[in-house]
């Protein structure tokens, strides 16, 4: 084993949680390997992983493709105690069938475990999972413990947008539980609400988007911004990394640390950042959509984490990072790009 800490992989290492992660695990003494896509041609920007503190000494980055060719994460896993699930195929705005996308993201996630099998050495695996795996029920519930479990049924009646994303979430989560199960293989699931805070990756974060839709001016966003579980991308990394090392870390995890509704929000952003013209919190009471439940992270919270960051933080931090990236000027607004996660 090299070093203390060992090695770990972490897949989606060019997302905005797999790049935090990244940051945080070669802070914590790990040597990191980080999957991506075949890049024969050299397109790719890698600099904002190779650049990162440690990594010239402790980052492997290695070519493997989720989709249709899980073998190709065996060099990846070898050697490794550890893997981070975080990719996932994505597709918010429903351009594929959702049995498609399930199916690219349910034998994607099932051959990553195989690999883990495989390796012979992988002691946990922490897998990636979303809110969107727990809060779609239609149960009268204000925080939902890590019990409930979205109903596919009532998401194709509902029909929301990015609908195949929350069906394949939640049948992805349930068939890594299941294989872990029947394989003896220790898998970890964090749920994350939706993540907010400054990103390394270079392209522009989905979750960031919709949050700073106030700012962009994307009334398209603000139904869905009416009353908004969040969590800082920060804590969602140290997450992964505590439940990972917890010796007694079992199942699901929620990991959301705030609620913010729209008319805060509109307030809060007009207070810290005067220089755009931010809605007013009367005006967007008119806003109509769902009330999508709150997570609760009682659960996580019982086995001795603690997150660190409000939502000033959260949103002031994403907002500064955005200005130095260059996403706020109004000729990149309706970016249609979605960070893989």
């Amino acid at each position: 084993m090299e070093g203390e800490k060992g090695r770990v992989c972490v897949t989606g290492g060019s997302g905005f949680i797999g790049s935090w992660l990244i940051l945080r695990l070669l802070e914590h003494g790990y040597y990191v390997n980080t999957t991506v896509r075949s890049d024969p041609e050299h397109k790719k920007d890698l600099s904002f992983r190779t650049a990162l503190p440690g990594a010239e000494e402790r980052l492997q980055i290695f070519n493997a493709y989720l989709s249709n060719n899980p073998e190709s994460f065996n060099a990846a896993f070898q050697g490794c105690v550890g893997v981070f699930h975080v990719a996932t195929p994505v597709d918010f705005q429903d351009k594929e069938p959702e049995p498609v996308v399930t199916k690219r993201s349910v034998d994607g996630a099932l051959g990553i475990l195989k690999a883990c099998l495989y390796a012979k050495t992988v002691k946990r695996v922490v897998y990636t999972s979303s809110a969107s795996a727990v809060a779609f029920n239609n149960k009268d519930v204000e925080d939902m413990d890590e019990s409930f479990w979205s109903d596919t049924d009532y998401i194709k009646a509902l029909n929301p947008y990015g609908g195949s994303y929350s069906i394949s979430k939640t049948l992805t989560e349930r068939a890594v539980l299941e294989f872990s199960e029947k394989n003896g293989l220790d898998v970890v699931t964090v749920i994350p609400s939706v993540v907010v805070g400054p990103f390394l990756c270079t392209k522009f974060p989905g979750s960031v988007r919709r949050t700073v839709a106030l700012v962009l001016g994307n009334r398209d966003e603000y139904p869905f911004l009416i009353n908004l579980s969040v969590v800082h991308v920060d804590d969602v990394a140290r997450a992964h990394i505590f439940l990972f090392e917890h010796h007694d870390a079992k199942g699901r995890y929620n990991c959301s640390s705030n609620v913010i509704t729209i008319e805060e929000m509109a307030k809060f952003l007009s207070a810290k950042f005067p220089e755009f013209q931010i809605p007013s919190a009367e005006s967007l009471k008119e806003v109509k959509g769902p009330k999508i439940p709150g997570l609760s992270s009682k659960k996580l919270l019982d086995t001795g984490f603690k997150f660190k960051y409000g939502v000033d933080e959260m949103f002031s931090e994403a907002i500064h990072c955005c200005k130095e990236k260059g996403y706020l000027p109004s000729s990149i607004i309706r970016s249609t790009y979605i960070c893989i996660l």
